[in-house]
């Protein structure tokens, strides 16, 4: 290789890594930041056990301007997601396709996204019952579900965003990224999967580590095969039944 060469590839690892950092803080590494500081506040003010944190909060007591500022929250989400995306677009390439983010194997990859459920959900509701018991988590409150008719179409909706938004950024965009940078398919697993973690801290240590799991499992499979979409369809239902099906088997559990 020569010295030209030398030059323009060390002129685009930094150009890459500038952009890797400057997407990280406008999306997740931002909420990872704001989780820590929430995690350290919840700590000094006493037992997490006795405090909760509120996943969907109204935005305003006025229900019709409350749906406005919710559904701009998710559009704006998404244009974060478009950003990445764009990023990740090459002439005669498309990006969508690059990170299987797209519907040619939508049952194939609804099979394995209920998989990912069964894998991930189920268990990770079991870790949050348990750490609860053992002081390590706030409750997590999804929000009520009776105060209008729009409320369950919304928390569908802010699931669909959380696994558009964190999958694509986290597996398609930074995967693929730190992969062009690192050759340890290790390395970028672990980078991955402790962001995933971080931005969850705000639940407590037990979740955050439980996400950590998650992260590394979603990891794999999409370093595997290349897809992420059926890693957004597993979040965006693991989500569902964070939001929506645990508030209304709550009553029922012990």
């Amino acid at each position: 290789m020569s010295q030209r060469q030398d030059i323009e590839t060390g002129a685009t690892r930094t150009r890459l890594w500038w952009e890797i950092g400057i997407v990280v803080f406008l999306t997740l590494g931002q909420s990872a930041l704001y989780s820590l500081l929430s995690l350290i506040r919840a700590a000094l003010r006493g037992p997490l056990s006795e405090q909760s944190a509120q996943l969907n909060p109204s935005q305003t007591d006025e229900p019709f301007w409350d749906v406005v500022y919710r559904v701009l929250d998710v559009f704006f989400d998404l244009c974060l997601v478009a950003l990445v995306v764009y990023l990740l677009w090459e002439p005669g390439r498309s990006a969508l396709r690059r990170i299987g983010l797209d519907l040619t194997r939508f049952w194939r990859d609804t099979g394995v996204a209920v998989m990912l459920v069964a894998a991930i959900g189920v268990p990770g509701l079991a870790l949050y019952a348990v750490s609860r018991m053992m002081g390590l988590t706030v409750q997590v409150q999804a929000g009520e579900l009776d105060q209008a008719w729009w409320t369950i179409p919304l928390l569908i909706l802010s699931a669909v965003r959380a696994g558009l938004l964190e999958e694509v950024i986290l597996n398609g965009y930074l995967a693929t990224r730190l992969g062009a940078l690192w050759r340890s398919r290790w390395t970028v697993l672990v980078a991955a999967a402790l962001l995933r973690g971080a931005y969850h801290l705000y639940q407590g240590p037990a979740m955050a580590a439980g996400n950590v799991v998650m992260g590394l499992v979603f990891g794999w499979c999409f370093l595997r095969w290349r897809r992420v979409m059926p890693l957004v369809i597993a979040h965006a239902l693991i989500d569902t039944i964070a939001f929506v099906g645990y508030p209304l088997a709550a009553p029922y559990l012990p």
